[in-house]
């Protein structure tokens, strides 16, 4: 089943709107969790996608309501999808099995992280750079802990036939999930899947990589059950748990880009926010002095300090 964004909601099929409000409410006082707007708005995309044929959308309304039509999903499936939603609390992009991520419509499932918008950016920040440096959108990329693929799917479709992408995950099925987003973009040839924790697959081009990015677990392990009731019930704990502080992957990475990234390669990591970001610098400038330049935050789309972004300094 894919989303199709919708133009209008069958009112007869849903008269539980004071409900949603309801939930809506209960969920947002308690974890921040989806309000009643959002489900609503989930609510309509999950019926509107199962009608079969969507030309009978804009002849539908409250007088006509009584309408029979076809649905590629029976009345009771959808009930028992939308209960999982509920009940459950079931992340919506499980239950449609895809998630939208900038242009494109990535397969996910349980066991694999859904992909977040801000970790779009990383996407963007690449796509500057390399629009001003050849030899880095010639090079090999690597996008470590992929998940669902859609980092090393994003940046392979900037990177086009010039470049390549080394995507690796620990998690056999983060892989078989991105392996089907791949193939689905026709990216079999720029992008090569690799099974193995972080740098470990990576091995035999130790030294030779032009760009380095990933959105670890961040998250401190204690902060965990205090998440979103369709996060910390339901996404892998793997994708999230970042140890004590929530730095244990994050120190990790910077150490192997050190070793990893060619002369004047790129490194851009997702963090929790500014205090890890500067965590990092200090990191940085102390464990690592003279390894990294041009090492700089970069806020998302909230204004939140989110990202790390550095070269491997040249030699001389």
């Amino acid at each position: 089943m894919e989303l199709r964004y919708p133009s209008f909601l069958p009112f007869s099929l849903l008269r539980n709107e004071a409900k949603l409000h309801t939930f809506g409410t209960t969920f947002l006082d308690s974890d921040n969790g989806p309000d009643s707007s959002l489900l609503c708005r989930e609510l309509k995309w999950l019926v509107e996608d199962t009608i079969e044929d969507h030309s009978v959308l804009s002849q539908m309304s409250i007088e006509n309501g009584k309408r029979s039509v076809r649905l590629r999903a029976g009345v009771e499936d959808l009930y028992n999808m939308w209960k999982q939603r509920i009940e459950e609390r079931k992340p919506f992009q499980y239950i449609v099995g895809c998630e939208h991520w900038r242009d494109l419509v990535l397969s996910v499932q349980e066991g694999v992280l859904i992909p977040r918008p801000e970790t779009e950016l990383i996407v963007d920040l690449v796509a500057d750079v390399v629009s001003e440096n050849e030899d880095l959108r010639e090079g090999l990329w690597a996008d470590l802990g992929t998940g669902s693929g859609a980092l090393a799917v994003g940046i392979g479709r900037i990177l086009g036939s010039r470049g390549m992408v080394i995507a690796t995950d620990l998690n056999p099925i983060a892989l078989s999930v991105a392996a089907f987003n791949l193939q689905r973009y026709g990216l079999q040839d720029i992008i090569e899947l690799r099974q193995g924790s972080w740098f470990e697959p990576l091995k035999d081009v130790e030294g030779n990589i032009a760009g380095i990015v990933s959105n670890p677990p961040y998250i401190p392990s204690d902060n965990i059950s205090g998440l979103q009731a369709e996060v910390c019930r339901h996404e892998p704990k793997l994708a999230l748990d970042g140890g004590l502080t929530g730095m244990d992957y994050l120190f990790h990475l910077c150490n192997g880009a050190a070793s990893m990234l060619k002369p004047g390669g790129l490194f851009i990591f997702e963090t929790n926010g500014e205090q890890q970001c500067k965590c990092l610098i200090k990191y940085l400038e102390s464990d690592l002095r003279g390894s990294f330049c041009n090492v700089d935050i970069v806020s998302d789309f909230a204004g939140i300090q989110r990202f790390l972004i550095g070269f491997r300094q040249q030699q001389t």
